[in-house]
């Protein structure tokens, strides 16, 4: 036998396996059967039961997670909807937004269904995660260019359809162009507190050089656009990459203050240079 070179702790015994009761879990990698123990390995990370969530952390894209055992419950009692969302910062996806659509892909072809969000609201305001300094603002012609860029690049990574698990695509301005700033604060100004948000660590990075008003508004506009999702489409899961982390945190705490219910988030680690940067 051979111990496979991955996250999990997994014994690769080939196309046949003899499995004694509850001792183990079968998972399907790359057409082999495999073994995966229900430990924790060496590195603190918790090995999960269901497939997807098994396929994901063998390859490397689960960074963090907001209740693993609660994602896994929901995993395994049925096909969940999942959403990703990306600013039209550009006409195009691009480097950076390599790992978290490649994650998402598996999970259509699990089964599940997913939602491409375009931030045609979000992309007005510029998220600060990761950044220094403020995005710079954009004319409603380059958004809209960037908007139909990002719809078309988006078109080569997913089965769009009416099937159960085809993909659909949204834009957050469809939803946020019919609130007044007066209804915003009316429905949502309560349930954000000013020390949790400068909690962030989008927020604390910027509080010494600058951050607006406009931007420290960015992660209420992402924590609707979850609860929005939610509420329309059942949408259970948010993806992102690791800088998103704090924004989507804030849309489960929403979630859960105005339906009672839970929802997920399931992060990727950000591809970075050599001085760990991030590249996109």
């Amino acid at each position: 036998f051979h111990v496979l070179e991955t996250e999990l702790d997994m014994v690769k015994l080939g196309k046949k396996v003899t499995i004694e009761p509850q001792a183990s879990t079968i998972g399907i990698l790359e057409g082999d059967i495999c073994i995966i123990n229900p430990i924790v390995n060496d590195k603190g990370i918790k090995i999960m039961q269901n497939e997807l969530l098994v396929e994901l952390q063998a390859r490397g894209f689960i960074n963090q997670t907001s209740n693993l055992d609660g994602l896994n419950d929901a995993l395994n009692a049925g096909k969940i909807t999942a959403y990703l969302g990306s600013d039209p910062t550009a006409d195009s996806l691009h480097v950076g937004h390599l790992v978290p659509v490649m994650m998402m892909r598996w999970l259509q072809k699990y089964g599940h269904k997913p939602i491409t969000l375009v931030g045609g609201a979000t992309g007005r305001i510029g998220d600060p995660s990761g950044r220094d300094s403020g995005r710079p603002m954009m004319t409603e012609e380059v958004l809209a260019k960037n908007v139909a860029g990002l719809k078309k690049s988006f078109s080569k990574f997913f089965t769009f359809g009416d099937g159960a698990s085809d993909a659909i695509m949204v834009d957050n301005y469809d939803w946020m162009k019919n609130y007044s700033h007066m209804d915003f604060l009316r429905d949502f100004g309560t349930d954000f507190t000013v020390p949790r948000m400068l909690s962030m660590d989008s927020v604390k990075r910027r509080l010494d050089n600058g951050m607006t008003f406009l931007e420290f508004n960015y992660m209420t506009f992402q924590a609707v656009d979850f609860l929005t999702l939610y509420r329309e489409h059942n949408c259970i899961l948010q993806t992102c990459g690791a800088d998103q982390w704090g924004n989507a945190i804030m849309g489960i705490e929403l979630i859960r203050k105005k339906l009672g219910k839970e929802a997920f988030v399931l992060s990727t680690s950000l591809i970075t240079d050599a001085n760990g940067n991030k590249i996109g």
